[in-house]
């Protein structure tokens, strides 16, 4: 695997290395020895699927507060989305900041979100598979989201929006909440 470092830090764009022959290729998705040389947490609690049937459907800004804070290794196993990120540590010189990449089935790349960031998707394509391996179990009394088109986060999706869930849709203003999700997310 190849570990990119974002801008934001401990958020990696991981890319594989595929050994090909004939048969196609084989390339290895998760080391635990590997994620941590890199300084990544390696407890994988769940492994999700999510499949959108529709190209512009849109997931996110989901996280959740500490102490079930997740980290989040994402790739398109079938289709395209564009993944964004976003830094929710009050301390980080980043605070608020996001990264946006492109995961294809075609590259294989995925995206390690760490811990105390908010994570969302945007599908490019019809029947559009996302996989998850999740650092913490779900915990619905730690979920968190800001809404997707907030114009203080400036995100910028590539489509219009197909296909939402209500929760997602009414996620609260940054401008409602700051003071909570500071307080929430310190250390």
């Amino acid at each position: 695997m190849k570990f990119t470092q974002t801008r934001l830090a401990g958020a990696f764009i991981i890319d594989l290395e595929r050994r090909e022959d004939s048969r196609g290729y084989f390339a290895r998705t998760f080391c635990q020895h590997e994620f941590a040389e890199h300084g990544l947490k390696t407890n994988i609690a769940q492994a999700n699927v999510a499949v959108n049937l529709e190209r512009g459907t849109l997931r996110g800004m989901h996280f959740q507060f500490p102490p079930k804070a997740e980290t989040k290794l994402v790739r398109a196993t079938r289709g395209a989305v564009v993944d964004i990120i976003v830094d929710l540590r009050p301390e980080s010189p980043t605070f608020l900041e996001h990264v946006s990449v492109e995961l294809t089935e075609e590259s294989g790349r995925a995206i390690y979100v760490p811990e105390r960031f908010a994570h969302g998707y945007q599908t490019l394509v019809d029947n559009t598979e996302t996989t998850y391996q999740i650092g913490e179990f779900y915990a619905p009394e730690t979920e968190g989201g800001l809404l997707y088109s907030d114009p203080r986060l400036g995100l910028s999706w590539p489509l219009p929006v197909a296909t939402m869930s209500e929760k997602d849709r009414n996620r609260p203003l940054l401008d409602e909440i700051e003071a909570e999700l500071k307080q929430r997310m310190a250390l």
